[in-house]
């Protein structure tokens, strides 16, 4: 069992922040990943923590072929094979489970999964997978926590997510060890709700820009 760093690699790369999207209304998921695009953010992740999550993927996959949308808070196998028959083109877990990875390894959409403790992330790398998610990351011990694990656990790399703004985005990304930041600032509930595409357009511009 290996990590498809093949496909997920050019999409953690592509940009510094990968836009993590709570969306209430599938209608609001097209326009949103438009915006979020056309400011230099195409990758965005759509957590299946709401009822129109799966309908806002598939609209997404279906009508924005300038986004490359992806699905987060998988917690199990069934989850897993739907996010991807809705077109995800990746898939992120909070943790990991024996279900998931087996389901990663039977699936061509790719695994971020996440891991926390040093044990966490040698299991993981065992398994083969040496690109993580750190979740809740300011809860589990922030950017110090990160930097801390550069040395011993070399060749790991990370997408914190958790507690991550604009304002502490540069520390993040000035770690060895981390490839990207998720964060939910550039597209806030405000925002979504009023219609606001052009102010959200700004913010992901502001993120695309981003860097150590």
């Amino acid at each position: 069992m290996a990590q498809r760093t093949d496909l997920l690699l050019p999409i953690l790369k592509g940009q510094p922040v990968i836009p993590v999207l709570l969306i209430d209304k599938a209608s609001d998921a097209v326009p949103l990943a438009r915006a979020l695009a056309a400011g230099g953010l195409p990758a965005i992740e759509i957590t299946l923590r709401t009822p129109a999550a799966l309908e806002a993927i598939r609209a997404v996959a279906d009508e924005v072929p300038e986004a490359i949308v992806g699905a987060g808070t998988i917690l199990n196998a069934r989850q897993y094979d739907e996010a991807a028959k809705a077109g995800s083109r990746f898939i992120v877990s909070p943790g990991t489970t024996r279900e998931i990875r087996e389901a990663a390894s039977g699936s061509d959409v790719p695994l971020l999964p996440a891991a926390i403790t040093p044990s966490e992330i040698m299991t993981m790398r065992e398994e083969g997978y040496t690109y993580l998610k750190f979740f809740p990351a300011e809860q589990a011990g922030g950017a110090a926590f990160l930097k801390a694990l550069s040395s011993p656990l070399a060749g790991t790399f990370f997408c914190p997510t958790g507690g991550i703004g604009l304002g502490n985005a540069k520390t993040y990304l000035a770690l060895p060890n981390v490839v990207c930041v998720g964060g939910s600032w550039v597209a806030p509930k405000e925002l979504v709700e009023a219609g606001e595409w052009a102010k959200i357009t700004a913010l992901a511009s502001e993120a695309s820009k981003l860097s150590a």
